[in-house]
């Protein structure tokens, strides 16, 4: 009897497990569902929940649950023109995900992310041509990195990708594009170093007339300061020698009124200059100005 009892209770149990299977089902976090009646979408889930959503048997209803992150994708490495005519080679990497899943579902053969790159693999495929083909070659190789315009590129490229998956209502979008990858071929590789070399030397050059011209002004203030000051020199030494000149016009009124005055005075002059270091001199006393110890000498003996 208990053995018919256990034998009740999970057959219980597997039925209510099954009809849960066939009856209901969940959604993680990262997923969006699709469901289906009769292979025709009815109903569309973005958001989990706690408890399992209901949906009838198969061949009635049937689920499909998509990826809702952000999915990467590259486009290969191709060939395209720039605006003078020079070939680049360049491949474009894109971050996408499912906007509208009941539009998805049926754009792309019963919601095939192989399908969708695809289509997103031509659809960039034309929008990077045609931006390509509208910018010079010095945009994306350059010596002077100012000059590079990778980021407004990448968002033309972009803009017209977004542009089309809308008009086409593909139920996608794209969160981020870049260029992960650029090249010459090598027809082209040698006209390029020779450009980018021009392009150094160009600069270069520029640098070296900005150095010149900066050392001329350099030069010139530190030529317009040096007459300033020599100027300056000029006019303070000419004073001096003006204001020498008129003292010496004073003292010469003076030793004219008084020529043996002026003679005393030279002779002592003479003297303090031959005595400012030690040194012993023998001399005539009546060579000038010598002969002034003259009078010293009488005044002495007298004394005594």
């Amino acid at each position: 009897m208990k053995r018919n009892l256990l034998t009740l209770v999970i057959g219980a149990v597997l039925i209510l497990i099954f009809a849960l299977l066939l009856f209901t089902f969940q959604v993680r976090i990262s997923e969006v569902a699709v469901v289906t009646t009769f292979g025709k979408p009815t109903r569309e889930i973005k958001e989990p929940r706690a408890f399992p959503f209901f949906k009838w048997p198969w061949p009635i209803q049937k689920v499909y649950k998509f990826d809702k992150r952000i999915q990467t994708f590259e486009d290969p490495f191709t060939e395209d023109l720039t605006a003078d005519g020079n070939t680049l080679n360049t491949m474009v990497y894109v971050g996408w995900r499912i906007t509208d899943p009941m539009v998805f579902f049926p754009r792309f053969a019963g919601g095939s992310v192989t399908e969708a790159e695809k289509t997103l693999e031509g659809i960039l495929r034309t929008a990077k041509s045609g931006t390509v083909g509208r910018h010079p070659l010095s945009d994306f190789v350059n010596v002077d990195e100012r000059q590079l315009k990778f980021d407004a590129i990448e968002n033309e490229i972009k803009s017209i990708v977004q542009s089309q998956l809308q008009a086409n209502n593909y139920g996608i979008q794209v969160e981020f594009l870049g260029i992960k990858k650029i090249g010459l071929p090598e027809s082209v590789t040698q006209a390029v170093f020779d450009q980018m070399t021009q392009e150094r030397q160009r600069l270069v050059s520029k640098a070296q007339y900005e150095g010149e011209a900066e050392a001329q002004t350099i030069r010139s203030v530190a030529e317009r300061k040096a007459a300033e000051m020599l100027a300056a020199a000029e006019g303070e030494a000419t004073r001096i020698r003006g204001q020498g000149e008129a003292e010496a016009l004073e003292s010469l009124k003076t030793f004219e009124r008084n020529p043996e005055l002026a003679n005393f005075i030279l002779g002592l002059r003479a003297l303090e200059i031959s005595l400012k270091e030690r040194s012993t001199l023998i001399l005539d006393q009546r060579t000038p100005p010598f002969n002034l110890f003259q009078g010293f000498g009488t005044n002495q003996s007298g004394r005594k």
